[in-house]
């Protein structure tokens, strides 16, 4: 779960991404693992969904930091937070996401899929198109 302020904008880098409210401290906790506030679910639970289903779950989950037959679900502004190769938060612990250097208020939050991706990293397309009047799917 998100532990900052933050708030979800149209991404230069891919459809919606996860801003800065305020200005965050180079070292400050910016999203924890929380097995309560975050849904978590059998890996076997996406091959039995509707493809739409299973769409939303591949773009969105990812694997239980502690046991590989079981994906999270990000409740919160978290899922939507977009990959950079030179990202500004930290998330080599896949427990606790954390700022790599002060990021402004109003920046976007990004982080290297790679520290929570098993296999090879895989970009999706776009699901949705973000533009400054309204949020389209």
């Amino acid at each position: 779960m998100m532990t900052v302020r933050c708030y979800l904008a149209p991404s230069a880098i891919e459809g919606l991404g996860v801003f800065a409210t305020q200005t965050i401290a180079q070292g400050e906790v910016i999203w924890k693992f929380d097995p309560v506030f975050d849904h978590i679910f059998p890996v076997s639970y996406i091959l039995d969904q509707p493809d739409h289903v299973k769409e939303f779950l591949e773009r969105y989950t990812y694997v239980h930091p502690t046991d590989p037959e079981l994906m999270v679900l990000d409740s919160d502004e978290g899922r939507f937070m977009n990959h950079s190769d030179q990202p500004n938060t930290d998330f080599t612990n896949p427990e606790v996401g954390i700022a790599l250097r002060d990021v402004l208020a109003g920046e976007e939050l990004t982080c290297d899929y790679s520290h929570f991706t098993i296999g090879a990293l895989v970009h999706q397309p776009p699901r949705h198109k973000a533009s400054l009047g309204a949020i389209e799917d």
